[in-house]
This record gives structure tokens, sequence and C-alpha cells, in this order.
């Protein structure tokens, strides 16, 4: 489960030397605005690498953190996909700020749900947002989910408790 590619667009696994990339975004506050997370600093992006590396490691794999990258290697942005069962997987996605609205995050979905589906063979695959984060609730209706309710006080941020917008596609309503 190594590489997932589209034609225009491809996800391999984190590698150590994505960090200065991936951080050039993640320290951006733009970037975390509807996260619990950054603004990071650098160490907390080495950190998530990290993370994400001893991810790949780890047995029985239930997380893959995959890079974006464009036709020309250039790191877009991240993908991950997280099983919690046999039958249900949690896709997530976070796209460089300068490259929003260019259906990055819409690839980077449409690439984690095909996953979770064909290969893991799941039968739910489950996304949240932020409700104030609109972009992201129609990246996820696009890739076809279901906006299915609210659940309150999922995060908590530097503003307060942020609650969370759930999505999700079932095995038989792919397209």
């Amino acid at each position: 489960m190594q590489h997932v590619e589209a034609k225009d667009l491809t996800l391999r696994p984190i590698r150590p030397s994505d960090a200065p990339r991936i951080h050039e975004w993640a320290a951006n506050p733009k970037a975390s605005v509807f996260q619990p997370w950054g603004p990071n600093t650098e160490a907390d992006t080495a950190a998530f690498v990290d993370h994400a590396l001893s991810a790949w490691e780890t047995r029985p794999q239930s997380r893959w953190i995959w890079v974006a990258e464009d036709a020309h290697r250039f790191v877009t942005g991240l993908g991950e996909l997280r099983i919690h069962s046999s039958h249900r997987a949690e896709i997530s996605y976070a796209v460089d700020v300068a490259l929003w609205g260019r259906g990055i995050g819409s690839a980077i979905g449409e690439l984690l749900v095909s996953r979770a589906f064909d290969t893991l063979g799941v039968e739910r695959v489950e996304a949240t947002c932020d409700p104030r984060n609109g972009a992201s609730a129609k990246i996820l209706r696009r890739i076809g989910m279901t906006y299915e309710g609210r659940l309150r006080h999922t995060h908590r941020l530097a503003e307060g408790w942020r609650d969370s917008e759930i999505f999700s596609i079932l095995r038989d309503e792919r397209t």
C-alpha cells in the first residue's frame, strides 16, 4: 500500500526529507485556523513527520500518511487514511495554503476513498471538518460523501471548543 496514483497526483509515503516543505505551509496560521494544531514550529513539524513515519512501521498497520505530489514531484499536500475497525475508515487531508482552490484536496480525498474501499475492503469511509470550513465540506460532498450531522465539542482550539461536521460514504454509494 505504498503509492496511490491518479492522472495528475501521486500519494507516496512521507519521508524525513519532506519536513521542510510541509513546514512551509504548516507554519502558516491560515493552514491551521480550523485545526487543533498549529501554526507549527519547526519542532512541531518534525514531530509530526516522525509520528507519520512511525505509523508506516507499526504492525498491524492502521494508519497511512502520504505526501501528495503533482506531476512535477512538487509536494502539494498530505493525505491520511486511518482504519478504525474492519469495516470503518477515516480520511483526512491538508493542502498547501498557496494551492487552495485547485482541486488538490478533492483529488487526495478521491484517492483515499478508493484505497479504503478497493485495497482495505472497508464498508464505510468517514471524514470530519470544522463547521466554519465550507471549502472542506464542499470537497467532502464533491467526492460523494453525505453529511450526517454535527458532533459537538470534538476539538479544543485556542479560542475554545470546536464542533465537527461528519460526512461518510458507503461502499455501495460509490459511483
